[in-house]
């Protein structure tokens, strides 16, 4: 079958033909209908190397792809309950399986991850940019009648941005609230729509590519171009209070700085974006009580949740097929700033 495998450190990925896998005890095979062009997957061929802590879990070579959608082909020893033909998300994070946070479906925050052959289905171990792949039975949430190939980024692009809001909801509560997200590529840009869905809070978002903005007031953003005089703008929106929840899905230094000067008293920060961007701070310089953290991907049971707004129509992600044997050029207009929405690879025909 054709896979795309990274195959070395700052080296772009290649299409290959390797044997169609076949899942072990607790596992299904999936006939792979979208897998997602992320980032994340960016960063591990062009920027990072074997000085990355996670090096060893994210050694070549492997078929990438941790955005996954499919319908079961096969089913392997031990697995009951499930349908040949049914269609599902693949949960992507693969933790031991026995700590507190992998009992509470939160692999992401494995206890013992640094021990883990890998991290998570495309992330170390085969995923599915490619015609099928193994994936334990536990990490499916079923689609039902949903399209899998649209469904695909909400593994990552729908689960992160849920989460990272999730978390943020007791700062959004109760009226005159407000939300910023900055950048609005994939995640940004259905970050939109579950704030929209989920909370009464004024949405704003800033971007420098002017359809992507339009496409965020499309959802109900109100939208503000970088620039000189970008903080003075968002701060105006908010009365000049400053915003309630911000959340940075890009994470560079500037971007960090932006919604340092915006937050309101007693906010919170939330850094998505894993660029790494360095943060200054200082008791006087920062808001009262502003919180300024971090998150990293989702639980399994908040993509149940994430599915549940899919499938009532309260979010749509912005979706561009390739097909298998075009799937390099997905990652080429990804990391050339292309794409608004998301890249999907659909090996089937979407």
């Amino acid at each position: 079958m054709k896979a795309v495998r990274f195959t070395n450190w700052k080296t772009f990925p290649e299409i290959k033909d390797v044997p169609r896998p076949v899942p072990g005890p607790g596992e299904v095979l999936l006939k792979i209908a979208g897998a997602g062009a992320c980032h994340s997957d960016v960063a591990v061929f062009d920027s990072f190397d074997e000085s990355m802590p996670v090096a060893g879990q994210l050694g070549p070579e492997y078929t990438l792809g941790h955005e996954n959608s499919g319908w079961i082909e096969e089913i392997g020893e031990g697995v009951t309950g499930l349908n040949v033909g049914d269609a599902y998300l693949a949960y992507g994070p693969i933790g031991c399986g026995h700590c507190a946070a992998c009992s509470r479906g939160q692999d992401t925050y494995c206890a013992n991850a640094a021990t883990q052959p890998y991290l998570a289905v495309g992330l170390g171990r085969d995923g599915g940019m490619a015609e099928y792949m193994t994936v334990p039975a536990r990490n499916l949430v079923p689609l039902g009648d949903a399209d899998p190939v649209l469904a695909a980024p909400l593994s990552d692009a729908g689960l992160t941005p849920y989460h990272a809001i999730k978390l943020a909801l007791p700062k959004l509560a109760g009226g005159g609230k407000s939300a910023l997200v900055i950048g609005l590529g994939g995640l940004g840009q259905i970050a939109v729509q579950i704030l929209t869905a989920i909370t009464g809070a004024k949405v704003i978002a800033t971007d420098m590519k002017p359809e992507a903005m339009a496409e965020a007031e499309r959802n109900g953003a109100i939208t503000v171009p970088g620039g000189p005089d970008q903080v003075e703008r968002i701060r105006e929106l908010t009365g000049g209070e400053g915003v309630t929840a911000v959340f940075d899905f890009v994470g560079i230094t500037p971007t960090i700085s932006t919604a340092q000067q915006v937050v309101a008293r007693q906010g919170r920060i939330t850094v998505v974006g894993v660029a790494g961007g360095p943060v200054n701070w200082d008791f006087y310089s920062n808001p009262y009580e502003a919180e300024l953290t971090n998150t990293y991907w989702g639980t399994i049971e908040e993509l149940y949740e994430v599915v549940a707004l899919y499938r009532e129509g309260k979010i749509s992600p912005s979706v561009k097929t390739y097909s298998i044997d075009d799937a390099l050029q997905a990652y080429h207009d990804l990391h050339d700033g292309k794409l608004s929405g998301r890249a999907v690879v659909a090996p089937h025909g979407a």
